[in-house]
C-alpha cells in the first residue's frame, strides 16, 4: 500500500482540511489522477494518486489533517478492473423500442404514424429551470456568497441574464425569491473555513497591532470614462481583453507609491523594509472568503498587461485555484467595494502592509468647477495606513497625487504633465 499524505503547502501553514472527495472509496485511479480537494487558511489545492491502484479513504470531508498526515492509501498490487469504462450509461432496456416484425412493418406503412405533436408553450411557468442561468460576475459572485439558488432569481438583462439588481431584489424578497418558507425562524451551525478562520484572524491582528488611521478624497472619473468609452474596443481587438478600471487605479497607485515610498514599505521590528518594485495586491471576494492575490512588478506592466493578470486572477479565485504563491508577498492592496455597491467604507491594512487604498461606487454627483455647477461621474477613495510608519503629510499628498493622475490620465504614461515636460518647466 502507498501512503498519500498531506503535503507541505507553506512555511506558517501546519494544518488543512478536507473540503471534497472527487473519488469513491475502491475506485481505480490512475497514476496523478485528482483525488481530493484540500484547503489551507491561505488556498484550495489538488491531492493527485502517486501512482495507479484501488483507492482507499482514510479520511472524511471536513476533518482537519495535519502535515504530513495519511488522507488515502493506492493499492498498486490490487487487480485492474477488465474490460473498457463506458463514457454514458447505457439506454434502460425498457426505454428501447422493440425490433418490429414483418407484419407490423408492413401495417405501419399502411397506416403511417402521425406526426409529434409540437410541445405547447402555453404555460411557461411549469417549464423545468435551465440549470446553467447566466450572470453577470459581480452577481454570480453575490449569489455564491448569500447562497442565492440562481434559479429562484429573474434575470432583467439580455436573455434572461443575470444582474446584480435582479439579485438584490431576490434578496429584499427572500419567501418569493429564493424559495425560503415566509416567516421562518430556522438556524443552521457550520463550522468556519480555514481561510475564513485565517481571514478574522488577520483582519483583528491589523487592528490590534497597527496605529491605522484613514484618509479621504474624491475623484472625477470623467475623463477616464471618456477614454474606456473611445477605446473599448480598439482596446480589446488589439489586446484580447477588457478595459477596466483596475488598470488605470494600480498604475496611478505605482507611479504615487515612487514618488512616497513609505506607502511601499513596512515595519519589520525596529526596521523599516522599503520596496523599489510595486507588487499590487487585489482584494477580490471568492466563493470561500475574502483572497488577496498579487500582481507582481506592476509599476513594470502597461495596462493591457495589468488588466490580463487581473482578468486571470479574479477568474483563478473565483474557481479556488490560486496558490499560496499567488498571494503571498504584496506591497500595497487595492480593494474596490464599488462593485458591490458601497459608496465610502474604511478598508482595512492588508498586514505586514503599511497602506491599502479603497475604491468605491461611482455615483454621478454636482459639483463646482470654475464657479459653475455640473453633474460629474465622481469616486470617494479611501487611504488606510499605519500611522507608525506614514505621516498625516506623506498619506495626503500619496491620495492627492493619486487623484491627480487619474483626473489627468495622459500623466500615467510618463508620470509627468506631457506639456510641463515639453517645455522643461
Amino acid at each position: 500500500m502507498i501512503d498519500i499524505k498531506v503535503p507541505t503547502v507553506g512555511e506558517s501553514i501546519s494544518e488543512v482540511s478536507l473540503v471534497k472527495w472527487l473519488k469513491q472509496d475502491g475506485d481505480w485511479v490512475e497514476r496523478d489522477e485528482l483525488i481530493c480537494e484540500l484547503e489551507s487558511e491561505k488556498a484550495t489545492f489538488e491531492l493527485n494518486a502517486e501512482q495507479a491502484g484501488l483507492l482507499k479513504r482514510l479520511a472524511r470531508e471536513g476533518d482537519t489533517l495535519k502535515i504530513g498526515a495519511v488522507v488515502a492509501q493506492v493499492d498498486p498490487d490490487a487487480a485492474r478492473p477488465s474490460g473498457p469504462q463506458p463514457a454514458q450509461p447505457k439506454e434502460p432496456a425498457e426505454a428501447r423500442p422493440p425490433k418490429a416484425t414483418p407484419a407490423e412493418k408492413a401495417k405501419e406503412s399502411a397506416n403511417p404514424a402521425k406526426p409529434p405533436t409540437p410541445k405547447t408553450t402555453e404555460h411557461p411557468e411549469k417549464e423545468p429551470v435551465s440549470p446553467q442561468v447566466s450572470a453577470s460576475p459581480v452577481a454570480a459572485t453575490i449569489m455564491a456568497e448569500k447562497k442565492i439558488d440562481p434559479a429562484q432569481v429573474k434575470g432583467s438583462g439580455p436573455m434572461g441574464r443575470i444582474l446584480k439588481n435582479d439579485v438584490y431584489v431576490a434578496m429584499a424578497a427572500p419567501a418569493r425569491g429564493t424559495g425560503m418558507a415566509a416567516f421562518s425562524r430556522g438556524e443552521r451551525r457550520e463550522k468556519m473555513t480555514n481561510l475564513r478562520k485565517t481571514v478574522s484572524r488577520r483582519l483583528v491582528e491589523a487592528r490590534n497591532s497597527t496605529a491605522m488611521l484613514t484618509t479621504f478624497n474624491e475623484v472625477d472619473l470623467g475623463r477616464i470614462m471618456e477614454l474606456r468609452k473611445t477605446f473599448k474596443e480598439p482596446f480589446k481587438a488589439a489586446h484580447g481583453v477588457g478595459l477596466g478600471f483596475m488598470s488605470f487605479f494600480t498604475r496611478a497607485c505605482c507611479i504615487a507609491l515612487a514618488e512616497w515610498p513609505t506607502l511601499n514599505a513596512y515595519i519589520d521590528g525596529e526596521e523599516l523594509i522599503y520596496h523599489d518594485y510595486c507588487d499590487i495586491s487585489i482584494a477580490v471576494s471568492a466563493p470561500k472568503g475574502l483572497v488577496v492575490p498579487v500582481i507582481r512588478n506592476a509599476e513594470s506592466l502597461t495596462m493591457a498587461q495589468i488588466e490580463s493578470e487581473v482578468a486571470q486572477l479574479a477568474s483563478r479565485a473565483r474557481e479556488n485555484k490560486l496558490t499560496v504563491e499567488e498571494m503571498t508577498g504584496g506591497t500595497f492592496t487595492l480593494t474596490n467595494g464599488g462593485v458591490f455597491g458601497s459608496l465610502m467604507s474604511t478598508p482595512i491594512i492588508n498586514i505586514p502592509q503599511s497602506a491599502i487604498l479603497g475604491m468605491h461606487k461611482i455615483q454621478e454627483r454636482p459639483v463646482a468647477i470654475s464657479g459653475q455647477v455640473v453633474v460629474r461621474p465622481m469616486m470617494y477613495v479611501a487611504l488606510s495606513y499605519d500611522h507608525r510608519i506614514i505621516d498625516g503629510r506623506e498619506s495626503v499628498s500619496f491620495l492627492a497625487r493619486v487623484k491627480e493622475l487619474l483626473e489627468n490620465p495622459e500623466q500615467l504614461l510618463l508620470g509627468k504633465d506631457p506639456v510641463r515636460e515639453l517645455l522643461g518647466v
